[in-house]
C-alpha cells in the first residue's frame, strides 16, 4: 500500500510544484509549467529569484499540498533541489532535463547523487533524462513534448524505456481511436523502474491492457514477476529492443545464442505477455486486447470472413503465420452460409461472402456459431451503398454478445473513419489493412495461450543428489553428470595413455570417435582435436600422432552413434534472469542458425515438452523424409534435468549438450560441456 501510495503521488497528485519555472518561453521550465496549465489540482511554480513564483517547495506547501515536484534545473543542481523537495513534503518527483549518465563520467555523477537522495529521503523519481508522461483522464500532461494534451484518455497503458518511444506510442495509439490511460517513459531509471509501473497498473482500474517497450532490464525475475501478476487480470504487449544484438562471442553455443533480446522475449512470453516485433503491431495488439480478451484456452479456433477474396488471402496467409488455427467449418455452419451466400463463394473457413451485402450479420454468426470457432475476423472494404457494416455488427452482437469480434475495414476519408470510431465506441477492435487484424487475432490468441500455460501446476525445482564436484570438468567427466542425470551417452573410456587407447578400440562396439581430453581446450575441432569413423589399429595410431602433436596427453575414446538430427541443449546462469534452459538446432552450426527456443528455469516437463514446437526447423524432428522422431517427453526430460541442476548448484555457470543428436533409438548426448561460475576456471569443448 505504501508503494502504491507513492505512485499515486507521482500519476494522481493533489498538488504539483514545478521548480525552475521561467518566463522564458523556450527554457524547460516554462514549457513544463504549460503543459500542466490543464492540471485541476494545485499547481504551483517555483523560482526563487522571480519575486512573483514561490521561493522554495516548502513555501508553496504552505499554500495547498505538494505531492510531487517538476524538476526544471540543471543537472548539477537536479540531486540537491529533489532533496529540498522531499524535505518539504514531496512524495514523488519527475526529472525530465539530460546531462546525466548518458553523457559520460560527470554526468554519471550527477546521477549517483540523485539515487542518494532517493534512497535517503524515500522520494519516488522518475528519470532523469526522459520527456515525461500523461494521464490524459486526470488532466495531467508533465511532458515537455508540443502535442501531447491532445492525447485523450484511454484503455491502454504505456510504459516506455525511452521517453520519445513513449510519445511516439500515445501518438500512434491516439490515431489508432484508442487514446491512453497513462503513459511514461522511464528515462535512466535512477530510481522508478518499469516492474515498480507494471506494479502499479495491476489494480489500475482504468487500464484494460498495457504496451511495454523494453530496452535493457536490470533485475529480470522481478520484472517477470511483475509482467506474470499483471497478465492475470490485464494483459501486456511487450516489443522488446535488441533483436541484432551482437554483444562478444561466448565461449559455448548457449552462450552465443541466449542473446540478451531472445532471453528477455522468452522471459516476458513465459511471464504471460505478448511479444509483438514493431511498434505498429504493439498499438494493433495493445488497442485490440484493452477491448476484448478470449478465455484461457491451449489453442482457441478463428472463424474468418472476408468481403473481397484478395484481402482475405492476405489475412489467412498471416494468421497462418502466426500459428493460428483456422479450422474448417462443420455441417450446420456450411448449411446456415448456403441459405445466406451465393452458391460459388467459399464457405468452408475462410468464408469469402464474394462482396458483403444485407446478410453480413448472418454470416458472421453462421461463422460464430460453429463449436470449433472461439472469435471471428472479418475484413470488408467501406462500402456503404452495399451494406451497413455497423448496423450488421449490433444485429450480431445482439445474438451473440460473448463472442469476440474483430474486424478491418479498407477504405479512406471521413466517413470510413466515423465507421471505424462507431465500431471502436462499441467494443469491437478495428484495424484498416488485413496485416492490422492479422496482428490483433494474433495477440487475442496468444494471451488466451499464455494464460492456459499460466493455469498449470508451478514446476519446483526437484533436488538432486548429483554433485558436480570442483572444476574445471573435461568432457568425461561431465558426461559422467549426464549418466547420473538419466542422459544417454555412448560407450567411452577416457585414456591416460596410447595403450588404453588401444583397449578401448577393442573393447567398444563399431568405430570409434577419438578426442583430445583436456578441459583447457574450447573448441576442438578447430584445432584437429577430434577424429572420427576410426575402426583399425592403424587409424587409432595416425589419430593418436596427430592429437600428440597438437599437445594432446590424454584421450577420450567413444563409439560412434547413429546418423540423425543434432540439437542443442543447455542450461545457462544468465546475469540478469538467472538459470535459464535452451533448445535449438546444434551441430557446428548452432550459431549461423540461431533456430533456439529459449525459458527461464526450473520449468514444468510440459513447457519444456513444448519448446521443439517453436523452433522454425521442428520439422526435422518429426519424420522429415523418414528419419527419427523426437519423443518431446524424452527431450523434456533432458532439459527439466538440465535446468534443476543448475538451479540446484550456484557454483554452475553454464552445462551444454551440443550435439544431443536424435536417432531412430531415440537421443544420445554426443559432447558435453560444464562451465564454473568463476571466469579463470578453463572451459572444455569438443564436438563429435
Amino acid at each position: 500500500m505504501a508503494a502504491r501510495a507513492a505512485l499515486d503521488a507521482l500519476f494522481a497528485p493533489r498538488g504539483i510544484a514545478v521548480v525552475g519555472a521561467s518566463r522564458t518561453a523556450s527554457k524547460l521550465g516554462a514549457v513544463m509549467a504549460r503543459s500542466l496549465q490543464r492540471f485541476p489540482g494545485y499547481l504551483a511554480l517555483v523560482n526563487a529569484r522571480d519575486p512573483e513564483m514561490h521561493a522554495s517547495v516548502r513555501d508553496a506547501a504552505r499554500v495547498g499540498p505538494v505531492d510531487l515536484a517538476v524538476i526544471c534545473v540543471p543537472a548539477p543542481a537536479s540531486a540537491a533541489t529533489v532533496a529540498e523537495a522531499a524535505d518539504a513534503g514531496a512524495r514523488a518527483a519527475l526529472v525530465c532535463g539530460g546531462g546525466f549518465a548518458e553523457i559520460g563520467p560527470e554526468g554519471e555523477q550527477h546521477q549517483r547523487a540523485l539515487a542518494a537522495v532517493a534512497a535517503r529521503t524515500g522520494i519516488r523519481l522518475l528519470g532523469p533524462n526522459t520527456s515525461g508522461f500523461l494521464v490524459p483522464a486526470r488532466g495531467l500532461t508533465a511532458s515537455f513534448v508540443p502535442g501531447v494534451s491532445d492525447v485523450p484518455a484511454g484503455r491502454v497503458a504505456v510504459v516506455a524505456a525511452s521517453g520519445g518511444v513513449n510519445h511516439a506510442l500515445a501518438f500512434l495509439l491516439t490515431e489508432a481511436g484508442h487514446g491512453v490511460s497513462l503513459a511514461v517513459g522511464l528515462g535512466n531509471g535512477v530510481d522508478l523502474t518499469t516492474p515498480d509501473v507494471l506494479e502499479h497498473l495491476a489494480d489500475d482500474p482504468d487500464t484494460t491492457a498495457v504496451a511495454l517497450h523494453v530496452e535493457s532490464v536490470a533485475d529480470g525475475p522481478r520484472l517477470a514477476a511483475a509482467v506474470a501478476r499483471l497478465a492475470r487480470t490485464r494483459p501486456v504487449v511487450a516489443l522488446v529492443v535488441g533483436r541484432h544484438d551482437i554483444g562478444a562471442f561466448a565461449r559455448s553455443h548457449t552462450g552465443a545464442l541466449a542473446t540478451s533480446w531472445r532471453t528477455t522475449r522468452a522471459a516476458l512470453a513465459q511471464a504471460g505477455a505478448v511479444l509483438v516485433d514493431d511498434e505498429r503491431e504493439l498499438v494493433d495488439a495493445a488497442g485490440a486486447l484493452s477491448l476484448a480478451r478470449l478465455p484461457a484456452a491451449a489453442d482457441p479456433g478463428v472463424g474468418v470472413v472476408t468481403g473481397q477474396a484478395g484481402p482475405g488471402l492476405l489475412l489467412l496467409d498471416d494468421l497462418r503465420g502466426r500459428a493460428a488455427r483456422v479450422p474448417e467449418l462443420g455441417g450446420g455452419a456450411r448449411s446456415a452460409l448456403a441459405d445466406v451466400l451465393p452458391p460459388l463463394t467459399y464457405q468452408c473457413n475462410p468464408v469469402d461472402t464474394g462482396r458483403p451485402g444485407p446478410g453480413f450479420d448472418r454470416v458472421l454468426g453462421a461463422v460464430a456459431d460453429d463449436p470449433g470457432i472461439d472469435l471471428v475476423a472479418g475484413y470488408a472494404l467501406h462500402e456503404p451503398a452495399a451494406f451497413d457494416l455497423v448496423g450488421a455488427v449490433d444485429a450480431f452482437r445482439a445474438t451473440r454478445p460473448g463472442v469476440p469480434l474483430l474486424l478491418g475495414v479498407g477504405g479512406a476519408g471521413p466517413e470510413v473513419a466515423r465507421t471505424r470510431r462507431a465500431l471502436l465506441d462499441r467494443g469491437v477492435p478495428v484495424a484498416g489493412d488485413p496485416r492490422g487484424l492479422a496482428a490483433m487475432t494474433g495477440a487475442l490468441l496468444a494471451d488466451a495461450r499464455a494464460r492456459h500455460r499460466a493455469g498449470a501446476p508451478a514446476h519446483c525445482a526437484r533436488p538432486t543428489a548429483v554433485v558436480p564436484g570442483p572444476g574445471p570438468w573435461d568432457e568425461d567427466q561431465v558426461k559422467g553428470l549426464l549418466d547420473l542425470l538419466g542422459v544417454p551417452t555412448m560407450p567411452r573410456r577416457a585414456c591416460p595413455d596410447r595403450a588404453a587407447a588401444h583397449r578401448a578400440l577393442a573393447e567398444l562396439p563399431g568405430a570409434v570417435a577419438v578426442k583430445m581430453l583436456d578441459a583447457a581446450v574450447l573448441h576442438k575441432t578447430e584445432i584437429g582435436g577430434v577424429h572420427l569413423g576410426v575402426g583399425s589399429t592403424g587409424q587409432l595410431d595416425a589419430a593418436l600422432d596427430a592429437l600428440e602433436a597438437g599437445g594432446a596427453r590424454r584421450f577420450l575414446v567413444e563409439s560412434m552413434a547413429p546418423a540423425g538430427v543434432d540439437l542443442v541443449v543447455g542450461a545457462r546462469r544468465d546475469p540478469v534472469f538467472g538459470p535459464l534452459v535452451l533448445v535449438g538446432l546444434g551441430g557446428t552450426t548452432a550459431e549461423a542458425l540461431a533456430d533456439v527456443a529459449l525459458r527461464l528455469a526450473p520449468l514444468d516437463p510440459a513447457e519444456a515438452a513444448a519448446m521443439p514446437g517453436e523452433l522454425a526447423g521442428r520439422a526435422l524432428l518429426d519424420g522429415w523424409r523418414g528419419g527419427p522422431v523426437l519423443d518431446r517427453q524424452a527431450l523434456a526430460a533432458v532439459v527439466v534435468a538440465l535446468g534443476d541442476l543448475l538451479h540446484a548448484h550456484p557454483q554452475l555457470d553454464e552445462i551444454e549438450i551440443n550435439p544431443l543428436r536424435l536417432t531412430v533409438d531415440g537421443l544420445v548426448a554426443l559432447d558435453a560441456v560444464c562451465l564454473a561460475t568463476d571466469p579463470e576456471v578453463t572451459r572444455g569443448h569438443s564436438d563429435q
